[in-house]
C-alpha cells in the first residue's frame, strides 16, 4: 500500500459542555480554532433540563459537523474526560463523550484517546500544571492567534480550551504510531 505525502488534517478536541475547544491542524500547522460555547437555558425558555441538554447537545453536534465538513477532517484526537462533581456532570461528561465517539463512528474517521494527565506531561513534562502554563507552553509549540476582550484582556475560557485541545494533539503526536506514521 502507497502512502500519500499529504498529512492528515486533525481536529483535536477538548470536549466540554460549556466550552467546548477545538483546533484544526494538518502537521505543526494550525489552521483554524475555536471554542463551542453552549448555555443552560431551561428556565428561560420553560423547559425540562433534559431537554435543554438535547438542545445544548444538538448545537455541540451541529458545531463540530460543520467544523469537520469544512476543513475535510481524516483523523480525530480528543481528551477523555474523567471523573465528576455531580450526578449533572456526569450526565454531560456522557455526552461530550458520546458526541466524540458518534461522530468517528458515523464518518468513520478514526479518533483517539488521551488523558488531561498525558497532555500535561507530553507539555510541560508533569501531570500538574496551570491553565497558564499550558498555554505558555503551547505559545513554544505552534502558532496560535489568541482571542482577547475589546479591552486587551484575554478571552480566558477560549484561550484555555483552545490550548487544552493543542495539547492534547502534542500528546497524540507525541504517542500516536498512527499519527507518527502520518504525518511522515
Amino acid at each position: 500500500m502507497e502512502k500519500s505525502n499529504k498529512k492528515p488534517v486533525v481536529l483535536t478536541c477538548d470536549p466540554s459542555f460549556t466550552a467546548w475547544g477545538w483546533a484544526v491542524l494538518q502537521g505543526n500547522l494550525v489552521i483554524e480554532h475555536g471554542c463551542i460555547q453552549t448555555k443552560p437555558e431551561a428556565k428561560k425558555r420553560r423547559i425540562r433540563e433534559g431537554d435543554d441538554r438535547v438542545r445544548r447537545t444538538s448545537e455541540l453536534i451541529k458545531a463540530l459537523l460543520d467544523v469537520i465538513d469544512n476543513h475535510k477532517i481524516t483523523f480525530i484526537v480528543s481528551e477523555l474526560p474523567h471523573g465528576s462533581q455531580n450526578a449533572k456532570a456526569a450526565v454531560t461528561m456522557g455526552v461530550v463523550l458520546a458526541v466524540v465517539q458518534t461522530l468517528s463512528d458515523a464518518l468513520e474517521i478514526p479518533v483517539e484517546w488521551y488523558s488531561e494527565a498525558d497532555a500535561k506531561k507530553a507539555v510541560v513534562g508533569r501531570i500538574s500544571a496551570s491553565k497558564r502554563e499550558i498555554q505558555d507552553a503551547i505559545d513554544q509549540l505552534y502558532e496560535v492567534k489568541w482571542q482577547f476582550k475589546p479591552n486587551g484582556k484575554p478571552l480566558e475560557y477560549y484561550n484555555e480550551a483552545v490550548a487544552d485541545a493543542l495539547a492534547i494533539y502534542f500528546a497524540a503526536e507525541s504517542n500516536s504510531p498512527t499519527l507518527k506514521f502520518l504525518n511522515k
